[in-house]
């Protein structure tokens, strides 16, 4: 069985790929785009929140709700941008 740990590694690889599509088609409303890029921010935070959480409390990240929250910020400010993003070109396109 494959962990829950290398399969989120293995992930990366189709996202990155999902992002080269979309960055090379330039259809994106350029907000949303950098919402999916914040995806990545998002993961560069959550990896070593999740080591500092095992080092330091010897807990999943998910049990530390102050280290937890905070790399969760960083998906919600990602997440806004896709939607705003979208919301402006859906705004556009009714004008």
């Amino acid at each position: 069985m494959i962990s829950k740990d290398t399969l989120f590694a293995l992930s990366l690889f189709p996202y990155l790929g999902f992002l080269w599509f979309i960055t090379r088609s330039q259809q994106l409303p350029r907000l949303a785009l950098y919402g999916f890029y914040g995806t990545l921010v998002f993961v560069a935070v959550t990896i070593p929140a999740g080591i500092y959480a095992k080092l330091y409390y010897g807990e999943a990240l998910a049990n530390i709700d102050w280290l937890h929250g905070g790399a969760e910020v960083f998906l919600t400010l990602s997440n806004i941008l896709v939607v705003l993003g979208f919301r402006q070109a859906v705004m556009q396109l009714k004008k």
